[in-house]
């Protein structure tokens, strides 16, 4: 019986199995590849083809890929399928994928993890349990999904250095940014083009405020992260946030045109987000997008599903304000409510939803109509539960900058001040920061502490502009 590169057995030809290997080498790299590779092994008969094929549909986060999943996994879709010839791994990769495929994305990461326990080399079942674990914004199990299994993988094995840049990117979610820097240079000093690891330590510079450092390391390894994978445009996401808080609007807008949303960008939400997240930064600082918002409102209409996963219904919302269409963005909320009222409680979408989903995107309606004390109501209540529908900290700060802007704009400047310093407390290097407390002691009067807030701005935005030019 065949095995894989990590000495997993598994059953199909040969041929079909260094198929799926050439796979999964792609797949920790983020390679567009991945796809063809997937389908070449399970055309040739490996059923870990098919499934790897499945999960590459349903970490899309669309629906619309669901039945494209479920094509994937041919005649083992059913769950009465027969399952005789297959080995107790393939079987369990298949109820995790079924599981997933009913839209029990919580369930299949369980499922997942007892396969990591079992089999803690399955490198397919620590890669696509990660990522849901990154889905539903649960950075302990992020974390410890990978650090369950690293004691099982040896140093000298090529692949392993792909799991300390998934142990990195745990580590920064559960705040232990040192640790993250540790293990994501690890990752990428075993494989520089590890672009999951790159990103993992982009986030360490990001939360600890080092950002002319940040600047400099994603320009040192542009080669590796720019182009060729499917994180580009996630990590260029991440250059634009460096830009804007070197007060550099016009290019972080250039970023935007260049790699995050132009005329050959495609209908895909991961990507969607990133676009959309830069412009409602601007948007809550009052800037022009200028004709950017309308292609992405487009976007998001052609393949929303609301209710399917609610941090993609954040983001549309986000476009629909964007454009001026509230009654766009009241028709999503309307289906949120819907989906809470009368969906499956046994789905992750209704549960997340239920949760945080329909309370944000309420909240962002309230933020476009003007009405910023709901906006307040709605988001103190739930600001420390906000990570359960997804996503990282440096993406869920849209929704504190938003509930921040709000109490600015509805006059709650107590509220606002202790916001702001929340945040310098936690990253006294943040421009954005500054600039809130400088705005807010202006308007209080202390003209000496808004202009020593503003100088300490002018300063922190002048260091990452130097990194940026150098």
């Amino acid at each position: 019986m065949p095995v894989d590169a990590q000495g997993l057995s598994l059953t199909g030809p040969r041929a079909a199995v260094a198929a799926y290997d050439r796979a999964i080498g792609h797949l920790v790299r983020f390679q567009p590849e991945v796809v063809g590779a997937a389908r070449d092994s399970a055309a040739g008969g490996c059923v870990m083809g098919r499934l790897l094929d499945a999960y590459l549909g349903l970490m899309s986060t669309e629906e619309g890929a669901v039945g494209a999943a479920r094509e994937a996994l041919g005649p083992h879709a059913a769950a009465d399928a027969d399952e005789s010839t297959l080995l107790p791994r393939e079987r369990s990769h298949l109820a995790a994928a079924r599981r997933w495929i009913g839209g029990d994305m919580s369930g299949a990461g369980a499922l997942l993890g007892a396969i990591s326990i079992k089999y803690p080399t399955d490198l397919l079942a620590l890669s696509v349990g990660h990522q849901i674990d990154f889905f539903r914004g649960d950075a302990v199990n992020l974390r410890d999904r990978i650090g369950r299994a690293l004691g099982a993988w040896h140093g000298e094995d090529p692949r392993a250095g792909f799991l300390y840049g998934m142990y990195a990117f745990g580590l920064e979610e559960c705040n232990q940014y040192g640790q993250a820097a540790d293990a994501g240079s690890r990752a990428i000093e075993a494989n520089p083009d590890d672009v999951w690891g790159i990103h993992a330590v982009v986030h360490t510079y990001e939360m600890r405020g080092d950002i002319p450092q940040g600047v400099c390391f994603m320009r040192d390894r542009r080669a590796h992260w720019a182009a060729g994978n499917f994180l580009n445009v996630h990590n260029a996401w991440h250059y634009a946030l460096y830009l804007l808080q070197a007060g550099d609007t016009a290019g972080a807008l250039g970023v935007y045109d260049t790699v995050l949303h132009h005329g050959q960008s495609g209908d895909v939400a991961l990507e969607l987000l990133d676009a959309t997240a830069l412009l409602w930064r601007l948007h809550l600082e009052g800037t022009s997008a200028g004709g950017r918002w309308q292609p992405l409102a487009e976007a998001w209409t052609r393949i929303l599903a609301p209710g399917f996963y609610p941090f993609n219904d954040m983001h549309a919302i986000m476009a629909f304000v964007g454009t001026g269409e509230l009654d766009r963005a009241r028709e999503v909320v309307r289906a949120l409510e819907r989906v809470v009222d009368e969906g499956d409680p046994k789905t992750t979408g209704w549960v997340l939803t239920s949760a945080v989903g329909l309370p944000v995107c309420r909240s962002l309606l309230e933020f476009g109509a003007g009405r910023y004390d709901l906006v307040v109501d709605g988001l103190m209540p739930i600001r420390t539960r906000v990570h359960e529908f997804g996503g990282s900290h440096a993406q869920r700060d849209a929704v504190e900058r938003t509930l921040l802007e709000a109490a600015i704009r509805a006059g709650r400047t107590d509220l606002a001040s202790a916001l702001v310093s929340e945040r310098l407390a936690n990253r006294e290097c943040s421009t954005y920061a500054w600039s809130k407390r400088a705005l807010l002691l202006a308007r209080g009067g202390d003209t000496a502490g808004a202009a020593a807030a503003a100088a300490r701005e002018r300063e922190l935005a002048a260091g990452i502009r130097a990194a940026a030019a150098g």
